[in-house]
């Protein structure tokens, strides 16, 4: 038998054909398998099932008349959903829920910005970039009300904010001034509840911002300096634009957080409040479920606070891109 001439240069490697696969195919070992099976395969059902199946399952619910207490549902389309939209008392929560999405992730942002801006670069205007003295003080401080349960916060808000016995009312009768009834009347009482959430949550974000702030380059700060910005402007043009997106990430966060605010409401203002003036969309599910036992119309309400949360999660992405950000959430 001869065998086959071999030139100068001729390259002798089998050929991917000729091994038994296919060109730049990975050979699938045990290995690979489990890993899929492992890191990709079980998130996916437990999201699968724990999330996105009851979400299926409550819009089905909200097209039908369930009570939620009898084996018989009636399938009624978009009647629920029209109902809703007509309904004065949900269209009140829901401007409340909106009210609260704009107002306390603002306010809560700009002064966890300002708090830690002051601990991290808010220092002397001479020497190495530092924050103020004794800063790990302020952050235990600031931190303190987010360690404890919202339901314990709310509860003692509710005592503070007493209008007979309170101690906010105590204060204000010992200086001379007449106290109010903070969760009686509806003109004050939301922001009452706005203040509440805002004290409780600070801290936390605070702290994220602090870590934030300390992964930028000490380098930038000092350059800053050296151009003659004061404090304001090195907040504006160094430390916010590159802590930008963890910024994002704490507007979605915060946000969904108050449009649900179940805890905080029901501490504070288990009815609704005056005229319905605290009434959030996921109390009156709440009532609208187990109270009214209409349960495929507080489905209805799930759906809608579940749009209007994702609705809310977009626009805050179109703002951070049409601004300058990228779009995504850094962790």
């Amino acid at each position: 038998m001869t065998s086959p001439i071999v030139t100068a240069g001729e390259d002798t490697t089998p050929s991917p054909a000729r091994r038994g696969h296919k060109p730049g195919g990975r050979k699938l070992t045990f290995d690979r398998v489990s890993f899929f099976v492992v890191f990709l395969g079980l998130p996916l059902a437990v999201f699968l099932v724990f999330v996105i199946w009851p979400f299926i399952q409550a819009f089905y619910y909200s097209l039908t008349d369930w009570s939620g207490f009898s084996p018989v549902l009636q399938y009624i389309g978009f009647d629920n959903y029209v109902a809703l939209f007509q309904d004065d008392t949900f269209l009140k929560a829901l401007r409340n829920n909106v009210l609260l999405a704009v107002v306390v992730p603002t306010v809560a942002l700009t002064m966890a910005l300002a708090l830690a801006t002051m601990i991290t670069v808010g220092g002397r205007s001479t020497g190495a970039v530092r924050g103020l003295s004794h800063s790990g003080i302020y952050r235990v401080i600031s931190f303190f009300p987010y360690a404890i349960p919202a339901i314990v916060i709310g509860i003692i808000w509710s005592q503070v904010y007493d209008p007979s016995s309170g101690l906010l009312n105590g204060i204000l009768g010992a200086i001379g001034v007449d106290g109010l009834n903070w969760l009686g009347d509806r003109r004050i009482a939301i922001w009452a509840v706005m203040f509440v959430i805002i004290w409780n949550l600070v801290g936390f974000y605070t702290l994220l911002f602090v870590a934030a702030i300390k992964q930028v380059p000490a380098e930038l700060f000092d350059a800053a300096r050296i151009d003659g910005a004061g404090r304001l402007r090195t907040a504006f043009s160094v430390t916010i634009p590159l802590i930008r997106e963890n910024v994002q990430t704490a507007y979605i966060y915060l946000g969904i957080l108050v449009l649900d605010a179940f805890v905080y409401m029901e501490a504070l203002e288990p009815g609704g409040g005056p005229e319905n003036s605290t009434l959030t969309m996921s109390q009156d599910l709440y009532i609208t479920a187990f109270q009214k036992t209409q349960f495929g119309m507080a489905s209805a309400m799930g759906v809608v606070l579940a749009v209007v949360t994702l609705v809310y999660a977009a626009v805050v992405f179109t703002i951070n891109r049409l601004t300058g950000g990228r779009g995504d959430i850094k962790a």
